[in-house]
C-alpha cells in the first residue's frame, strides 16, 4: 500500500524539485558550451534517477549516536548523473548542442519545479493554518 504520509509527500516533492533543478543545470551547461568544438550535449539519466529515487523509499533508522547518515538521504542537484544525448546530429565542428532543444528542456524543467513548489507551498499554508487555528 502506498505511503501518503506528510513526510512521504514532502520527500517526493523534494526529489521532484531536485531533479528539475538538475535538468536546468544540465541544459544551462549545454547552452554554455554551444560554441565549444566537439562538445556533446548531455541530459539527466532519467532511468538512473528513477532507480535512485525508488531506492530512496527505504530510509535507514538512526537509533544510536554512532550510526552513520544515509548518503542517499539528501541528494542534491549535483548528485544526479548525466549521459550523452543519443541521436543528435553533430555540426561540422562536432558539437551536438541544439539551442531550441536546450531552451525547451529548461522551460519544461522550470515548469516541473514550479508545480512542485506550488504544491509544497500549499502544504505549508495548510500547516500554518492548522497551527494558528489551534491557538
Amino acid at each position: 500500500m502506498p505511503d501518503y504520509s506528510d513526510t512521504a509527500i514532502t520527500d517526493a516533492l523534494r526529489r521532484q524539485m531536485t531533479l528539475a533543478a538538475a535538468r536546468q543545470v544540465v541544459a544551462a551547461s549545454n547552452l554554455a558550451n554551444v560554441d565549444t568544438p566537439g562538445y556533446r550535449a548531455r541530459e539527466v539519466d532519467f532511468s538512473e534517477a528513477l532507480t535512485r529515487h525508488v531506492s530512496d523509499g527505504v530510509v535507514l533508522a538512526k537509533t544510536q549516536p554512532g550510526h552513520l547518515d544515509d548518503p542517499n538521504a539528501r541528494a542534491s542537484a549535483s548528485d544526479v548523473r548525466t549521459r550523452e544525448v543519443a541521436g543528435l546530429d553533430a555540426r561540422r565542428d562536432g558539437n551536438t548542442v541544439q539551442i531550441d532543444r536546450e531552451l525547451l528542456s529548461m522551460g519544461s524543467a522550470a515548469g516541473d519545479f514550479a508545480r512542485a513548489q506550488t504544491v509544497l507551498a500549499a502544504k505549508f499554508r495548510l500547516l500554518r493554518y492548522a497551527i494558528n487555528e489551534a491557538k
